[in-house]
């Protein structure tokens, strides 16, 4: 679930063809109705067995980089709506549906940058994407007696078409910090995504996974 339709649509295709069967719909973070309406059509459709991608997406590509000096507090209260706020809303509507029938998969997009203020990230983006890193821990410990689990992946940039209004110098720093070389594919973060929605993974919940070249290693 996402409100970045477009981008989405190319990322659940790349799921598609590893095996993931989605149900996509894209609702913004105040659209609460429609975010319950929806959820609650693709689980019975799928008979419950849905493994949900919730993601705390940006539609303002210049919101995500910047001095902290120069953030307006308008500007920080949206990015963290639409990153965080984002992810309780729309996680607390699936849940119960998943409760229900005894089975779920939440993956939520966190990042690097909430690790360790990131390489190109702005401060809000970075704060925002730590905070879902605790709601990811919050919720699996919520869920874990329900079959339902809670994980968190945590990419270095990803080479998208978002990082075509950045600033080359910056870009081309940060990939010469990433010991692999080189950015990250969006294939390589949709292949640990539909590992951690299968069958195989009951055991897994709370955790984060990093995909990041070897940036932050732990």
């Amino acid at each position: 679930m996402t409100d970045h339709r477009e981008g989405s649509r190319e990322y659940l295709r790349t799921l598609f063809c590893i095996g993931v069967r989605d149900t996509f719909f894209a609702a913004g973070p105040d659209e609460r109705k429609a975010v319950f309406d929806e959820s609650r059509r693709a689980f019975d459709d799928l008979g419950g067995r849905f493994g949900v991608r919730v993601l705390g997406t940006m539609d303002d590509d210049e919101s995500m980089v910047g001095p902290i000096w120069e953030i307006e507090l308008d500007e920080w209260d949206d990015v963290l709506a639409t990153n965080l706020r984002s992810v309780f809303v729309l996680t607390r509507e699936l849940a119960p549906a998943m409760r229900e029938r005894g089975w779920g998969r939440i993956v939520n997009t966190a990042s690097l940058a909430g690790q360790q203020g990131g390489l190109v990230a702005g401060a809000h983006y970075a704060s925002s994407k730590a905070g879902i890193l605790v709601l990811t821990k919050i919720f699996a410990k919520e869920l874990a007696p329900s079959g339902v689990t809670v994980n968190a992946i945590a990419p270095a940039a990803t080479r998208t078409p978002v990082m075509d209004g950045m600033d080359p110098e910056q870009l081309r720093a940060a990939e010469a910090a990433i010991p692999v070389g080189r950015f990250g594919r969006a294939e390589e973060v949709a292949g640990l995504v539909g590992y951690l929605c299968g069958e195989d993974t009951g055991f897994i919940t709370g955790a984060t996974f990093d995909i990041n070249g070897g940036v932050f290693m732990r």
